[in-house]
Order: C-alpha cells, then sequence, then structure tokens
C-alpha cells in the first residue's frame, strides 16, 4: 500500500504540507522554549520579546516558507485541475520541496547567500508548474 496516490505533484504538496507542519512545531516549540509556556498562551497585545539567534532564524525561515506555500499549493492544484502534469510540473514541484528542504537547515546555520540561491530554486520550481499550467 503506497502512502500517497495521485499525480507526482500532489503527492509533493502533501510532503510540502508535512514540512511546513514541521517547521512550524521546530520554530514554535524553540520560541515556547525560550519565552516559556505563559507567553505561548497569552495574547502577545506586547512586543514579542528577543529570542536567540537561531530561534529567530527557524521562526523566519516558516514565514518565508508561508510566503511560498501558498503560490505552489495552487499552481499545483492549478495543474491537476487542469489535468496539465508533465515532466515539467513534476520536476518543479519536486525542485520547491527539495529546496524548501534545504533552506531550513542553511537558514539556521546563518549562510546568507547559499540561503538566497536555495530560495531562488524553490521559486524556479513554482514558475515551472506555472509553465506546464499555462501550456
Amino acid at each position: 500500500m503506497t502512502v500517497f496516490t495521485g499525480s507526482t505533484e500532489i503527492q509533493i504538496l502533501l510532503w510540502a504540507i508535512i514540512l511546513g507542519l514541521v517547521q512550524l512545531m521546530l520554530a514554535t516549540t524553540m520560541a515556547t522554549r525560550e519565552l516559556g509556556t505563559k507567553w505561548n498562551a497569552s495574547p502577545r497585545d506586547a512586543p514579542t520579546p528577543p529570542v536567540s539567534t537561531v530561534t529567530g532564524r527557524m521562526l523566519r525561515a516558516f514565514a518565508n516558507f508561508k510566503e511560498t506555500f501558498v503560490f505552489f499549493a495552487v499552481a499545483v492544484l492549478v495543474v491537476t485541475v487542469l489535468g496539465k502534469h508533465s515532466a515539467t510540473s513534476a520536476l518543479g514541484a519536486q525542485l520547491y520541496f527539495w529546496a524548501r528542504l534545504a533552506y531550513v537547515p542553511v537558514y539556521a546555520a546563518g549562510i546568507p547567500v547559499l540561503r538566497s540561491l536555495i530560495w531562488l530554486v524553490s521559486l524556479a520550481g513554482i514558475v515551472m508548474v506555472l509553465v506546464a499550467a499555462l501550456a
């Protein structure tokens, strides 16, 4: 029995959701360890106290994931609804996922230029899915 069925793009979309959830749990767990459960359960009306460098990077990496994920998800759904799956859309989805996966440790390590290049690869993956949808 396979875990996921459907096109490569849909399978990658499901894995990207899992990646996003892992990033959410990682970033928020790190922040809660530093700021405490009282802060986590609060309405956070006051400015958030400073966190460590790595925790801040993890929070920002997750925020960046959320900024790109919506475009990726919609592109995959459009390709699926239109029945325009292709080698280009499959490769684009894979590039997006693997780049987003690589982005997390590279951002956590504070490697600026490589982080930006990885982000560009993920963006190129989204564009490839869109190109397939428009073909």
